[in-house]
């Protein structure tokens, strides 16, 4: 093949090697615009994954780099006057100029041609002379520029600045500095890379950025390799004692606001992207040295399994995107994370350095307990304290007072419609599935969204509580729920709003009744989406019926029992888009403002709150964001559950969109509790107020990092418990927990240890001479460069 690779940074530079030794013939050349000694930057990062790829594909490589590395497992954390260490992480860095002059050399021994100094001809004319151009030429790729209707590219401009530089402070592990000044909070993050320097990265929020006087060189372009050194000066001063004395070097340092890159297709025809031109992730979660060189690695491979070069493109993009956005996605929280920092700085030591190590969802509470066990059981006593229990359990196992209702352990049963009820009414099918559930050890099992009346309901199938005979069909359940577990059993009250009279989910998920279907009403006259129909516009006495409507509902569910009443505001129902400006677009006191359109469900809410038996406890549904632009944001939330909690809610219930068809989400594990985390921490610890996380939360592991970060009180978890009704219990025996937060049913006790499998059934021998000793096991390694004695005189 004839390749052309614009840029000769290391992605760029390692895929030339990879194909050179896959195939002598090809025909390379690639073009750098910079020299070759104009290295920008300091260390980079690997981890042995990455390490392990490039030790297959080019042992000699690999084992250069290696005789390069500092290596190290610990993590400093310095915060509020204390350090903290957390062991086992494993990293491995190098000088960036050192990597790419062992990349240069690599090339020119493999006969690779490499023009420095030179900008690489017309994207077109490459394309139209060689088989395959190579894009690897970074952030402001002039390849993607070119071809940007193909590619696709969306940037996103983080609020956060930056600054990277050096120290020839060798730093002897990773280290955070969360330093809280006049002006806010500033973060370093910093590590060793060589026996002489460390790389020294200054990060804050823009707001901050602006009162601390760095934006009095905004307005100065400098030019390529001139660093600002007005800045850089300051950050001398401001971390002096960080510093100890040594010295911080700038190496084309400017202020930056991280730019995450996206690209909707990664190749067009013979034009492929790799490294940053394709897609960036957040320095605080890795360096995109490594994601580059592991699209390399992907790239020569694919080229070579393929015989041509499109479907050797296609098969590219198909392996490497799910990694990318995987990465991408732990980035983004970990970014958003650092953006928010300020949230975070009231929070006691080894909660805050527990909710660090574990901002992006990548590193978890059993993550973290494999690695450094000591620092797991320090986070499991801080939370025991804060809470004031003497025992240590695993989070989840502790037990919660939500208003004066005392639940046995902090799982919740979401809210699940089943569409299986007949004229509203619960039958057998849910006393199963409830009485399922709440012997399954749940703290609390809600109930799905009943409604307030027949035109209340989402579907046919609905239940509801607007007649008597509802009511006494609930009593049962709740009875049993009373009598046969250790649970609680929550009431979710709801009306449909515009996105009722539809077929229940398994004959089509929002699809109109063919026939018998009643009218819809909301907000305004806009439907929900493409195909759904036009609601009719409610009119002020509509509301006061509705609310007599929810009224009547709550007392009945006062009367069958149940122990909470949640009010369903989110996810597009009529409260739901009251709030949403995407369905509701009155020009009335109802419409308009926040203000305005949190008036009608508040309204409801005093109502229900009212007619609700004062000592049990009332919370609130809410959508976070409606995912679509002008819609609702995580902002709006707060002031959403502000106004909620200032009403009485003793709990706001976190969930997000499903206000418009349009939305556009952004799944991913716990993917809602962001926003459970901000109006936590914005609202409602000052006030006692608990919070629900909810949305992806699918193992133990997830709920017990999310309580000990501190990010919600509570976790509500859906198809979790449908497919594993007993999902609590079984939580309890993998964790060898036993208590009263764990009760099993006295029928069941015979099954509360896991059956064996061939796997956990067979006994290993003996297979080394000398039995390993786990205490010699280092899980804090520091890095202490080897130097040479001085010579004597």
């Amino acid at each position: 093949m004839k390749i052309a690779i614009i840029g000769g940074g290391p992605g760029g530079l390692y895929f030339a090697a990879l194909m050179k030794q896959l195939d002598p013939a090809h025909d390379i050349t690639v073009w750098e615009r910079n020299a070759p000694d104009d290295t920008f930057g300091f260390g980079v990062v690997f981890s042995d994954e990455t390490l392990g790829g490039i030790e297959n594909a080019d042992p000699e490589f690999a084992d250069a780099m290696a005789r390069r590395f500092a290596r190290w497992t610990d993590i400093d954390i310095h915060y509020r006057g204390q350090s903290h260490t957390v062991g086992g992480q494993g990293f491995a860095a190098m000088s960036r100029k050192e990597l790419l002059r062992l990349l240069q050399e690599r090339c020119r021994d493999l006969g690779v041609v490499v023009h420095y100094s030179t900008l690489a001809p017309a994207v077109e004319d490459l394309r139209a002379s060689y088989d395959l151009v190579v894009g690897a030429d970074g952030l402001n790729s002039l390849a993607r520029t070119v071809y940007a209707d193909a590619f696709r590219p969306a940037l996103d401009r983080r609020h956060n600045k930056y600054m990277w530089l050096g120290t020839d402070r060798v730093f002897e592990a990773f280290q955070f500095f969360v330093k809280e000044t006049e002006w806010g909070t500033v973060q370093v993050h910093g590590y060793p890379y060589s026996e002489d320097g460390s790389t020294f990265i200054v990060e804050m929020h823009e707001d901050v950025w602006r009162r601390a006087g760095f934006d009095a060189t905004e307005g100065v372009e400098f030019p390529p390799g001139v660093s600002d050194e007005q800045a850089v000066e300051r950050i001398r001063e401001l971390f002096a004692e960080e510093l100890a004395g040594h010295e911080v070097f700038a190496n084309n340092s400017k202020w930056l606001n991280f730019t995450t890159v996206r690209n909707e297709r990664w190749h067009h025809g013979n034009l492929v992207l790799v490294g940053d031109a394709a897609h960036t992730a957040h320095f605080s979660i890795g360096s995109g040295t490594k994601l580059a060189m592991e699209d390399s690695l992907a790239l020569a491979a694919c080229l070579h399994e393929h015989p041509d070069v499109a479907p050797a493109l296609a098969a590219y993009e198909a392996e490497r995107r799910p990694v990318v956005e995987s990465t991408q996605r732990a980035a983004q929280a970990s970014l958003e994370w650092f953006e928010n920092i300020g949230m975070y700085v009231h929070q006691e030591p080894t909660q805050f350095c527990f909710n660090l190590l574990t901002r992006s969802r990548r590193i978890t509470y059993d993550n973290l307990r494999t690695r450094d066990q000591e620092f797991a059981d320090r986070v499991d006593a801080a939370f025991a304290a804060s809470q004031g229990l003497d025992s240590v359990a695993p989070a989840m196992f502790q037990p919660f007072r939500l208003g004066r209702l005392e639940l046995r352990n902090r799982v919740i049963v979401s809210p699940m419609d089943m569409y299986s009820a007949v004229d509203g009414i619960p039958g057998d099918f849910h006393l199963v599935h409830l009485g399922s559930k709440a012997m399954g050890g749940a703290g609390l099992v809600m109930t799905e969204m009943v409604c307030v009346s027949p035109e209340g309901r989402i579907t046919p199938g609905c239940t509801g509580l607007w007649t008597d005979e509802q009511r006494d069909s609930w009593a049962r359940i709740v009875s049993f729920v009373h009598d046969r577990s250790t649970a609680r059993i929550g009431l979710q009250l709801g009306h449909s709003g515009r996105k009722g009279s539809t077929r229940v989910m398994w004959e089509g998920m929002d699809a109109s009744l063919p026939e018998g279907n009643w009218e819809v009403a909301g907000p305004s006259p806009l439907p929900y989406g493409d195909g759904s129909p036009v609601p009719r516009e409610i009119t002020r006495a509509e509301m006061d019926r509705i609310t007599a409507d929810f009224v009547a509902a709550a007392r009945r569910g006062a009367d069958a029992g149940f122990d909470l009443l949640e009010l369903h505001c989110a996810h597009g129902y009529l409260l739901s888009s009251f709030l949403s400006p995407v369905a509701n677009q009155r020009t009335d006191e109802y419409g308009g403002s926040l203000e305005n359109r949190l008036r009608f469900p508040l309204e409801v809410f005093d109502s229900v709150r009212a007619a609700w038996p004062a000592e049990r406890p009332m919370i609130v549904r809410i959508s976070a964001t409606d995912w679509v632009p002008n819609g609702n944001s995580e902002h709006d939330a707060v002031e959403i559950a502000r106004a909620f909690i200032a009403h009485g809610a003793d709990a706001i219930d976190v969930s997000s969109g499903q206000v418009t068809k349009d939305e556009r989400p952004a799944f991913g594990r716990s993917y809602q509790t962001p926003f459970a985390d901000r109006i936590r921490h914005e609202v409602a610890a000052a006030t006692g107020t608990a919070v629900i996380a909810v949305g992806a939360i699918a193992s133990y592991d997830d709920v017990n990092s999310i309580l000990l970060a501190g990010r919600a009180d509570l976790c509500a978890l859906g198809r979790t418990h449908l497919y594993d009704p007993h999902w609590t219990l079984h939580a309890a025996a993998e964790q060898e927990y036993r208590g009263a937060a764990a009760e099993w049913p006295d029928q069941y006790q015979a099954g509360r240890r896991k059956p064996p499998s061939a796997r956990t059934d067979a006994v290993r021998p003996r297979l080394s001479l000398l039995r390993a000793d786990e205490s010699d096991r280092n899980i804090h390694l520091r890095w202490t460069p080897r130097r040479e004695p001085a010579p004597v005189a």
